[in-house]
C-alpha cells in the first residue's frame, strides 16, 4: 500500500514521518554516501519545510520500505535551486501542471518479490502510486532529478524518463533530469508489470472541525 500524508495531516502521521527520514538516511547517507543534511539517523533538507506531499510504501506487517516527497514546480524546487546545471541553461518547468519528485528511496531486502524484468514489486508500487497521485491532482507530469542506474531501471519498467539536457557528474553521481509522463496509458502499463489490479494509493480522510 502507498499511503498519501500531506501537511493537512502530518500530526497524525508524526511517527511514519520519522521512519520516512529514518529510511532516508539509510540509503541517501549510509548506502550512497551522498552529501546531505542530516539530524541524528534522519536526513532531512528545507524542502521537507515547504509543506510537501510525501508517498510512503508500506508493506502488510505495516513497516515502511519506501518512499519519495513531491512539490510543486511552481514554488521552489531542487533542480530549480539545488541542481540548475543539470537544466544546461535551461529554465526550470514551473507550471500548475507539473510537481517534482524527489527523494525516491526504497530500503527491500534482497529477496523481495519481484515483478517484470526483475524489478521489485514496490519499486512498481511506489511508481503506480506517484502516478495515481499525479492524476487525482490533473498533473501531465513529474519533473525530478535522479541517476544514470534509476533512469534505466525507469525505462525497463515501462515509464522513460524524457531528458530535459544530457547527464552531469555530480559528486559520485551520474546524475539526469527530466520528465516522467502522468497518463492512465502509462499506470496502466506499471500496474501490469508490477501484478496490481487496482489502485495503490491510499489518501487520508481530513475531517473538518465544526
Amino acid at each position: 500500500m502507498i499511503q498519501l500524508i500531506t501537511d493537512r495531516c502530518y500530526g497524525e502521521f508524526a511517527e511514519t514521518l520519522v521512519a520516512m527520514h529514518q529510511l532516508r538516511y539509510r540509503v541517501f547517507k549510509e548506502r550512497l554516501d551522498w552529501e546531505v543534511f542530516t539530524s541524528g539517523d534522519m536526513e532531512v533538507d528545507s524542502f521537507d519545510a515547504l509543506h510537501p506531499a510525501y508517498l510512503v510504501q508500506l508493506a502488510t506487517d505495516g513497516r515502511l520500505h519506501g518512499c519519495v516527497r513531491l512539490l510543486p514546480s511552481v514554488g521552489p524546487t531542487m533542480l530549480s535551486d539545488t541542481f540548475p546545471v543539470l537544466l544546461a541553461g535551461q529554465s526550470a518547468p514551473a507550471n500548475c501542471s507539473i510537481w517534482e519528485s524527489s527523494r525516491f528511496a526504497l530500503d527491500l531486502a534482497a529477496d523481495a518479490p519481484k515483478g517484470k524484468h526483475a524489478i521489485a514489486c514496490a519499486t512498481y508500487e511506489l511508481f503506480a502510486g506517484m502516478i495515481e497521485f499525479g492524476l487525482s491532482r490533473r498533473l501531465t507530469d513529474i519533473v525530478t532529478v535522479t541517476d544514470a542506474r534509476m533512469e534505466r531501471i525507469l525505462r525497463r519498467a515501462g515509464w522513460p524518463l524524457r531528458r530535459l539536457a544530457n547527464p552531469c557528474e555530480l559528486g559520485n553521481t551520474l546524475a539526469v533530469a527530466g520528465f516522467l509522463e502522468i497518463s492512465t496509458e502509462i499506470l496502466a502499463g506499471i500496474r501490469s508489470a508490477g501484478g496490481f489490479t487496482g489502485p495503490v494509493l491510499w489518501e487520508p480522510v481530513v475531517l473538518a472541525v465544526a
